[in-house]
């Protein structure tokens, strides 16, 4: 009876959803599962490129002791001032 008085009124009853099963929700989030197996291998590290400012004999030590250096007459420079 209140089906039919509700359907007066344009008005229908709140149905309950159904429950999502557990494949659905994978299928869904996920996709299709498959029999297809893939292996995956890592690829080889890239040779470094020689920088073209340190080609011309330039070793990271000889920087590392010119910028020291610098640094050192910065400091000898800050403590005069």
């Amino acid at each position: 009876m209140f089906g039919w008085l509700l359907s007066l009124f344009g008005l229908r009853r709140k149905s309950e959803p159904e429950p999502i099963r557990e494949a659905d929700a994978y299928a869904h989030s996920y996709g299709d599962r498959t029999g297809e197996v893939i292996s995956v291998e890592p690829m080889p590290e890239p040779e470094p490129e020689p920088s073209p400012r340190l080609g011309n004999g330039l070793t990271g030590e000889f920087l590392r002791r010119a910028f020291e250096r610098k640094l050192e007459e910065r400091k000898k420079l800050s403590e005069r001032v």
